[in-house]
């Protein structure tokens, strides 16, 4: 297995610790990505990638290539301690820089760990929003640890280990999840919004040349008759209000 970790944090110390403990249950070839190191300038708000199509982006030569890691890796893990009650300015640019998946998601046969700690509280919510963030891009299922290291001296292996296998295990089975009823409505508003009359063209560039267009969700991802329905009903519904 491939597993690409992207390190939010600006330094290797307890989430770094963590991500050791995680690559003790997991087999396979890590690529190790320390967004410190990347020196992506701050996304400014052109919207280029989401109008006119990422390789517009004038950070496309810094950002594009760790987005073809995550591409090739069957395991994305991605982490942050948290700062201010969130993810560091490291992760959130380059989440700022990848906001066009939100548009045109494109992970749909990838699992991810999200790896968050903190030395007091805000690791709920933060992992939380990692796990938002990889879903609207596509993402199939998202595992997440949390950790307080706050006034300890070692970390929780025993809880550590448990996810990660999980997560290993999940990998290697190439099993794909029935997504949620959020991800479907997600997926049939992008859907929409690349038939509307005066569509964003990358958008509807994207949505027609993958076929996507053409599916309830991602083909590769199978829905049970409830969810097919489900998205059936709920297309059926947009293309009376957008």
């Amino acid at each position: 297995m491939k597993y690409v970790i992207i390190n939010g944090s600006p330094r290797k110390k307890n989430t770094w610790a963590v991500v050791k403990q995680v690559k003790k249950s997991l087999k396979g070839d890590f690529e190790e990505i320390q967004l410190i190191k990347e020196n992506i300038p701050p996304c400014n708000g052109c919207f280029k990638c989401i109008m006119e199509g990422e390789e517009k982006c004038p950070h496309y030569d810094r950002v594009h290539p760790i987005v073809e890691k995550m591409q090739n890796a069957d395991g994305i893990i991605m982490t942050s301690p948290v700062y201010a009650m969130n993810v560091t300015g490291l992760l959130k640019n380059f989440f700022d820089h990848v906001a066009y998946f939100y548009h045109r998601p494109a992970f749909f046969t990838k699992k991810a760990l999200v790896i968050v700690t903190t030395a007091g509280a805000g690791d709920k919510d933060t992992a939380k929003y990692m796990d938002e963030t990889l879903r609207h891009c596509g993402v199939n299922k998202v595992y997440k640890i949390t950790f307080k290291c706050g006034g300890k001296d070692s970390l929780d292996k025993e809880a550590i280990d448990k996810v990660a296998r999980k997560f290993a295990q999940d990998v290697e089975s190439k099993k794909l999840h029935s997504p949620k009823l959020m991800d479907i409505i997600f997926y049939d508003v992008w859907k929409r919004m690349a038939l509307v009359e005066d569509p964003i063209e990358a958008d509807k560039k994207y949505w027609f040349e993958t076929g996507l267009v053409n599916h309830d969700f991602a083909p590769e991802v199978k829905l049970g008759i409830v969810k097919k329905t489900f998205s059936k009903i709920m297309f059926a519904i947009l293309k009376r209000v957008m």
